[in-house]
């Protein structure tokens, strides 16, 4: 029981059915103070934003520039386009298909949350644009002018602010969300959302597959290589990333996997699957799309613009090449674009976080197992144009 609950979504759902409990029995006299700490814990949440984009996304840039090479630049951009396909995907089923669901918005009938016991504010160091363009501009500063001191910096600063999200944010995020969904039983409106959320969570993993079908589809038609000798062999490493939800924690099982396939390079596989665990996390990308646009319908009676939806798909998929290979590193790496680009409050990004941290693990597992559809078309890349040897 200690083990299971030492996971992060067994602690989020456990949180959940606390918060929900609690929330259809609790009079307003204590949901006052059920407010105030959740007001609380979201500006410690909210606060650790920017440090968590400057922490994530600056290192990521000087590493790719200190070791840029040809075959390099060809894998973060094959990431990237994944990634935001996968996002663009997803946001187009969500415009088609959201609007057809039995979503209630309407706060008719629901009751309104106390006001604060009292209010402590913890203003951010830098609004969040402004940190990701700062993190930007730094890490590729630091490569321009080969800043040795610059680039070490910034890995330990990585390493503390990992730290923070390991000690401080996931601990907290618990209580939070356990705080937010206590609010929505007791206004009322948990009982009416809740088969949607579970309708949703089987959409996305429906998409996983969809997704993972097409990367491999075009991967074997690039490639000139059957699709079916990669995929064959990931099993193993699709079930150890449903049970360690974690890309990095699966890499020595994706590695093996890989060089079973006999249409992989072997150099491809040693280059490309590592790169890929911590830069490619395409069901990741597909799942907090749906996500937030399920939240904003539901907490905000409309889905998002589709310029506003646009601009937050490209910026997630950079978003997702800093993110770190831990259980919902996705999701809390890009809570800046979640608050700056969709303007979503405290209680929309908890609704996010915990929703995704229930499905979390099979995201990863498409995660890397779309990593082996990448690797075939760096093969494929390498082949055709001559590069290295078998």
């Amino acid at each position: 029981m200690k083990k299971l609950l030492s996971s992060l979504p067994a602690r989020l759902a456990v949180a959940i059915a606390a918060g929900v409990l609690l929330g259809l029995v609790l009079p307003e006299s204590a949901m006052g103070v059920v407010v105030t700490a959740k007001y609380i814990l979201g500006q410690v949440i909210t606060f650790c934003v920017p440090l968590i984009v400057i922490g994530f996304i600056a290192p990521s840039i000087t590493r790719l520039g200190n070791s840029a090479t040809r075959m390099l630049g060809v894998a973060v951009l094959l990431a990237y386009v994944s990634s935001i396909g996968a996002a663009f995907f997803s946001a187009g089923v969500g415009y088609g298909l959201i609007p057809r669901l039995s979503i209630i918005s309407d706060p008719e009938g629901l009751r309104e949350l106390p006001g604060l016991v009292f209010q402590l504010d913890i203003p951010q160091i830098m609004p969040v644009m402004s940190a990701l363009v700062f993190s930007i501009l730094l890490g590729l500063a630091a490569v321009w002018t080969r800043s040795s001191a610059t680039t070490t910096l910034l890995e330990e600063f990585q390493a503390i602010v990992l730290s923070v999200v390991k000690r401080v944010v996931i601990p907290i995020l618990p209580f939070f969300i356990a705080a937010t969904f206590c609010g929505l039983a007791w206004e009322g409106s948990i009982t009416r959302q809740a088969p949607v959320f579970l309708l949703v969570i089987l959409l996305v993993m429906a998409g996983h597959f969809l997704w993972m079908a097409l990367l491999y589809s075009l991967a074997g038609t690039y490639a000139g290589k059957n699709p079916l000798e990669v995929v064959k062999y990931y099993g193993p490493a699709y079930l150890t990333a449903v049970g360690t939800m974690s890309s990095a924690a699966t890499l020595a099982v994706a590695l093996d996997c890989a060089r079973r396939s006999p249409v992989l390079r072997r150099d491809m596989v040693d280059f490309g699957v590592p790169l890929f665990a911590n830069i490619h996390l395409c069901g990741s990308v597909l799942t907090e799309t749906f996500f937030v646009m399920i939240v904003s319908k539901v907490l905000y009676g409309t889905l998002p613009p589709v310029g506003t939806m646009v601009l937050f798909c490209l910026l997630l998929g950079v978003f997702a090449i800093g993110a770190p290979g831990v259980p919902g590193g996705t999701v809390v790496a890009s809570l800046g674009l979640i608050s700056g680009v969709l303007g979503f409050d405290a209680a929309g990004q908890a609704l996010v976080l915990a929703v995704f941290a229930l499905q979390d693990s099979f995201g990863t597992a498409c995660n890397v197992t779309g990593d082996g559809a990448l690797t075939l078309i760096l093969t494929g890349y390498a082949e055709k144009h001559g590069l290295g040897a078998e």
